[in-house]
């Protein structure tokens, strides 16, 4: 299990750590779905689809106003890219350790059960109005689907130099909605930043390339936000099949908040910008701190893909 969408941050108060502690000890979290409380919700269609009101969006960002500082939504000047990649050699020792933030991945906040905080990861993905974002479909749907989440790409520190944006739609397979199948626990969101920027996101923090029916024994690096830090952490090794619908990732200290974070090969070295062919989830929702799991990026995920790009 590798999310952790509700509550405030444990680093922003550390009152909380022992407070959570003990919702645990006493059965309240549940593994596999976060808090066992009232997280709002909301219905979407039959195809797994939901178009969130901008009102809500709207609601979200103002909460973050307490989490973030925007500066104004200025950000660093990208680098350009340096024409080649990054041979990612494995981790070693085989432990996530912390790493730059990258434009392109960042924290999902959750704003519906006290104070904002960060419980899952995503990552923009190129797509062609340039507003898609790929996560786990855990992070996004409980039951429902979340309306508290707002994403903070290239996330630090309390800093969100490339500003805070908000779903204006969430896609995920119904067959996730029915019974969280582990084969298709991948979403997309088309989002937005409120206010008077309408420029896409993609236009913002550049993009990852998205890669359907990856090979299997690439070397890749899977980059996500524990709960507990303000940082991203990273770790690199070659993927395997854990069985022909999921793909695993062998490496330690990844832990809850992860969830969503990319599985990313062909990483470009000046920008930090790769290809997604996974994303922490499926088995066991992310795995534990030794092992992660991505449902496969078949066919089913590209389908989902030319779903959530055409929708509205």
């Amino acid at each position: 299990m590798r999310q952790n969408a509700s509550g405030p941050r444990p680093a922003a108060v550390t009152a909380l750590v022992a407070a959570v502690l003990g919702l645990a000890a006493a059965g309240l979290i549940v593994a596999n779905q976060g808090l066992a409380t009232d997280s709002p919700v909301a219905d979407g269609d039959a195809s797994g689809h939901y178009a969130q009101p901008k009102a809500q969006g709207d609601e979200t960002a103002e909460a973050m106003r307490s989490a973030v500082r925007s500066e104004n939504g200025t950000a660093p000047l990208k680098p350009a890219s340096s024409g080649g990649t990054d041979p990612l050699p494995t981790s070693d020792p085989l432990r996530a350790a912390e790493s730059a933030p990258s434009p392109a991945v960042g924290p999902l906040f959750y704003t519906g059960q006290g104070a904002p905080g960060h419980g899952c990861s995503a990552s923009v993905v190129h797509s062609p109005k340039g507003d898609l974002v790929v996560t786990a479909a855990h992070c996004v749907y409980q039951d429902g689907f979340r309306t508290d989440i707002a994403f903070v790409p290239g996330y630090r520190d309390g800093v969100a130099p490339y500003g805070v944006w908000v779903p204006a739609s969430v896609d995920i397979d119904p067959e996730w909605a029915a019974d969280r199948d582990p084969d298709h626990d991948v979403a997309f969101l088309r989002v937005r930043r409120p206010g008077a920027d309408t420029r896409a996101i993609e236009q913002v923090t550049g993009a990852e390339r998205i890669r359907f029916r990856p090979p299997v024994g690439q070397q890749a690096r899977v980059t996500g936000y524990p709960v507990t830090e303000e940082r991203p952490v990273s770790c690199q090794n070659a993927t395997k099949s854990f069985s022909p619908t999921q793909l695993r990732f062998d490496c330690a200290d990844l832990p809850n908040g992860t969830s969503g974070g990319p599985f990313l090969t062909d990483v470009d070295p000046a920008t930090g910008l790769g290809t997604v062919n996974g994303v922490v989830g499926g088995h066991d929702e992310g795995g534990d701190e030794e092992t992660s799991y991505s449902s496969y990026f078949g066919d089913g995920v590209e389908a989902l893909y030319r779903r959530a790009t055409a929708a509205g």
